[in-house]
């Protein structure tokens, strides 16, 4: 089975850099705590749907593509 926490930590992480985007101003703007972000990117957190929603709103993608393995 895939590991969605690692998937979705390098994802989380791609698309931030694409965007340039710090975890702070991701982590603002996400209503988060930028630790919150940081533990994300490092697979350490298991986001609830509701924030995997809102990540992916604000970083133009959708959840689906969050969780999925990179090429």
């Amino acid at each position: 089975m895939a590991d969605y926490a690692k998937i979705l930590a390098t994802n989380v992480k791609a698309r931030r850099k694409e965007l340039k985007l710090s975890q702070e101003k991701l982590a603002l703007e996400s209503k988060i705590d930028r630790t919150y972000i940081s533990g994300i990117e490092r697979a350490l957190r298991n986001p609830s749907l509701d924030l995997l929603v809102r990540l992916a709103k604000r970083l133009k993608t959708t959840p689906g593509k969050l969780l999925t393995p990179p090429d």
